[in-house]
């Protein structure tokens, strides 16, 4: 089925059969659906018409859609599956998948499991890949490859090829290796076909191949096969020895699940939480940066007590009304200039000294505040304010500009650096400072300038 939708009257009909227990339809009717199609309908389901649905197709099928379905709900079926059930459903899967699911389960039962998977090769390739940790290429990669020995002929290459790619969902390269196992290059599948049945792969090879070690970060990882368009990456340990693959989906995976962690970072959300999490872990992600941007108003309360004495001059009361104009431009631009070098820094584009980097960021919030200050000149003119206020508060906001940008950019770079997640910078800590710092330096320039 091209094109899959699933809507209320095909969720319903499922929902149906199911009750009924009408198997042949029920197969029937998902015979054409790709797996993530099955996993999408799953996650719609009762947890009981998932498990029934599980059990009733084949593990081919359905193993692919369990690596598919959300991490919580996965967890849920799992429990309700016997040992052998889930041992059948990852004979099916690629050995990286399989390792992600056995984590997932509880350290005695995982043994259970892993007993009773048959494929011995199978098997010991699990095992292998869960010593890895999981942040590292070692965790992500997979097992099934095609590799041929560099003294092979064209035509025994082109034979131990057709044996390994029974294994292997989707050929995306082939490597060549010596007698140690060592990675020496890859080889073209045109020069291949082209070539003298009798000529030797060393011969055709193409030595330069990109790779990446087993305890290479994952983000590394990612960075390296976005930059060089690649849909897959072996894997080497220190010796140069081939231990597996990465290929695109995975990278893929790693890229969103680095987008959500790092926007939910940016919105002041400190864990890993969805929409359907409990109010107790909302509770937990939300509330210690919500507590930060408190302390923070506390401190724009305690600035402000030091300057009430404005109150009591009519002429410069009008500074206050300006507080909220001058928090809302320095958290923005804060956040602005932050949210540009956080995604530079992941990009690996953020290049150059860091005095050149804030240089460049006090010439743009320059030229901004410039832009910005004769609107709000025009804007005190139209209203009637006293010239000399209006250029207070322009040139105060302009100060405010400039050092916003300066926080923004420092800050993601200070923290890069000392191996904290830069994405912080974008959320509230940022825009908690720069109110801070904005309120104060706006009272103190006006300070200097009016001499109050």
């Amino acid at each position: 089925m091209a094109n899959f939708q699933l809507d209320d009257d095909f969720l319903a009909a499922i929902k149906d059969l199911i009750q009924k227990e009408q198997d042949k339809k029920l197969k029937k009717q998902l015979h054409e659906l790709h797996y993530a199609d099955i996993a999408e309908i799953s996650e719609q389901l009762s947890l009981e018409e998932a498990i029934y649905l599980i059990k009733l197709l084949d593990s081919e099928k359905t193993a692919e859609a369990l690596a598919e379905v959300d991490e919580d709900f996965r967890e849920k079926i799992l429990r309700q599956l016997s040992a052998k059930e889930i041992a059948e459903e990852l004979e099916e899967l690629d050995t990286d998948d399989a390792a992600d699911i056995i984590a997932e389960l509880p350290q005695e039962r995982q043994e259970k499991v892993l007993s009773q998977i048959e494929d011995t090769e199978h098997l010991k390739d699990i095992r292998e890949l869960l010593k890895y940790e999981e942040d590292t290429a070692g965790g992500l990669m997979a097992k099934e490859l095609v590799k041929v020995h560099e003294d092979l002929s064209v035509l025994k290459c082109v034979n131990s090829m057709r044996k390994q790619a029974e294994e292997v969902t989707r050929v995306h390269s082939i490597y060549v290796v010596n007698a140690k196992n060592q990675l020496l290059g890859r080889l073209s599948l045109k020069d291949l076909l082209t070539a003298n049945s009798r000529a030797i792969v060393k011969d055709i090879y193409i030595p330069k191949v990109d790779f990446v070690y087993v305890d290479t970060d994952v983000e590394e990882v990612a960075r390296i096969m976005s930059k060089y368009d690649l849909e897959a990456i072996p894997v080497v340990n220190n010796k140069k020895e081939l231990l597996g693959r990465i290929t695109i989906d995975d990278v893929v995976d790693v890229i969103k699940e680095e987008a959500d962690k790092d926007y939910q970072l940016a919105a002041g959300i400190s864990n890993d939480v969805e929409a359907d999490d409990t109010i107790l872990e909302l509770t937990r992600a939300r509330l210690p940066w919500l507590f930060l941007g408190l302390l923070g108003g506390l401190g724009s309360v305690f600035i402000l007590k030091d300057f009430e004495t404005i109150m009591n001059q009519p002429q410069l009361r009008s500074l206050f009304f300006y507080t909220p104009l001058i928090a809302a431009m320095a958290g923005n631009v804060g956040v602005q200039s932050s949210a540009i070098i956080v995604q530079g820094l992941a990009n690996d584009v953020v290049k150059g000294s860091l005095i050149q980097r804030l240089f460049k960021e006090v010439g743009l919030s320059l030229i901004n505040g410039f832009f910005l200050a004769i609107f709000l000149l025009l804007f005190g003119y139209l209203t009637g304010q006293e010239l000399i206020l209006s250029l207070t508060v322009a040139t105060s906001m302009m100060g405010v500009i400039v050092m916003a940008a300066l926080i923004g950019t420092f800050v993601p770079i200070v923290l890069e650096k000392r191996g904290i997640d830069p994405a912080i910078a974008t959320g509230p800590f940022i825009t908690t400072a720069n109110d801070i710092f904005g309120i104060f330096l706006f009272f103190f320039m006006a300070q200097q300038i009016l001499g109050f």
